[in-house]
């Protein structure tokens, strides 16, 4: 037979759902960070598609 489960004690519960939250923060922080480092032209890590300025004022 089926037995219940043991409850989750709120605080177990609470410090899950924060370190959840908080993780969202963290990836967002490291998106405007990435963000303004190809922005200022300092970014060294990765690869992005360049796009010339002087095509699209030409068409």
């Amino acid at each position: 037979m089926a037995c219940p489960k043991k409850k989750t004690s709120k605080s177990k519960r609470d410090k899950r759902r924060a370190n959840w939250k908080h993780l969202g923060k963290v990836q967002a922080t490291k998106a405007m960070s990435m963000g303004k480092s190809i922005l200022t032209g300092r970014a060294q890590g990765f690869y992005y598609p360049a796009t010339d300025e002087t095509e699209d004022e030409e068409s």
